[in-house]
């Protein structure tokens, strides 16, 4: 079917997506009346994780759940696939609802909050970051939440951007939904406690897998967009020392494309986590730093454009 491994309708489609996902964001009000899709996909893992998560064989049970949800999210995406290709310029269509798996201005958006919380003060900026990190941000200084902001700007460049790109590139809406369904269903189960230790293993694994090529090629545009190979070998030199096997390397690329050094150690429900340095550059960040990071990201997502706009251009020579 044109639309897969690289189809013109898909490349198409995902400039379309492209386009919207940043001059707009996410429809609030629409989603304030019927909810977002990815809660509806959270709904309907909830349940299953509550018919499978009990007895024995937790891990064969959760990789069978896993199954499940991920299966659902991908054969949903194949049918709208399916339905707009049968329609006249069926690929705008299948654009504006693939960018709803995107997340550029919504990202923006929230890390920008952060600096303007700290411009007034430090209590508003810990309120701004608690919103998009999970560590307790009264623990946090000026500092530390300009840190925390960074950090989770870069993780998402990646996994909130990067990765499904990738993956809506290389296997249109099918590809796009199953990464949502598997990065959905890794912070929903992917946690190491007696609940889903073993039944979310599968879980966090294959997102583990999802996000290894993305990452990858977060911190190599990072040093492309910086004009300078440091961000990339700092990447390759920092990523393996951080406890995520993925976060790590578009973290070290934005540290050290921002003289910045990220992650270290860091406190989570009352609990220090002893998380190697990103970067070698100062540890005061500030909104400032905040700001410079979210045009890097900007110009990232330029170079992303440029080279889907580039692989059409290709499709029709």
């Amino acid at each position: 079917m044109d639309g897969l491994f690289f189809g013109s309708s898909v490349i198409l489609a995902l400039l379309i997506a492209l386009i919207i996902d940043a001059a707009f964001g996410e429809p609030r009000a629409l989603w304030g009346r019927i909810g977002h899709p990815i809660a509806w996909l959270g709904h309907f893992a909830a349940r299953i994780e509550a018919f499978f998560n009990k007895g024995g064989q937790r891990v064969q049970r959760g990789a069978f759940a896993w199954i499940r949800v991920v299966s659902f999210a991908a054969l949903i995406g194949l049918l709208i696939q399916i339905l707009c290709s049968s329609l006249p310029y069926g690929w705008a269509l299948m654009g504006v609802i693939g960018s709803v798996g995107l997340a550029a201005r919504s990202l923006d958006q929230h890390v920008r909050a952060v600096a303007q919380g700290l411009d007034q003060g430090l209590e508003e900026g810990r309120e701004a970051v608690s919103q998009i990190v999970g560590r307790d941000p009264e623990r946090l200084d000026d500092a530390g939440v300009a840190r925390a902001a960074i950090e989770s700007l870069a993780e998402n460049a990646s996994d909130g951007f990067v990765a499904p790109v990738f993956w809506f590139a290389i296997l249109g809406l099918p590809g796009l939904f199953a990464y949502k369904a598997i990065n959905t269903l890794d912070s929903m189960w992917g946690h190491r406690n007696d609940r889903f230790e073993a039944f979310g293993k599968v879980a966090a694994r294959v997102d583990d897998a999802a996000n290894w090529v993305p990452a990858r090629l977060t911190a190599f545009a990072i040093s492309m967009v910086s004009g300078t190979l440091l961000p990339l070998a700092a990447a390759f030199r920092d990523g393996p020392q951080h406890r995520s096997v993925n976060a790590g390397w578009p973290e070290a690329a934005f540290a050290t494309a921002l003289n910045l050094s990220l992650a270290g150690p860091r406190v989570y429900g009352g609990e220090v986590t002893r998380d190697a340095p990103m970067g070698t550059g100062t540890r005061a960040a500030t909104a400032l730093h905040i700001r410079a990071s979210l045009r890097l990201f900007w110009y990232l997502w330029g170079l992303v454009f440029m080279a889907c706009a580039g692989l059409a251009v290709l499709h029709f020579l």
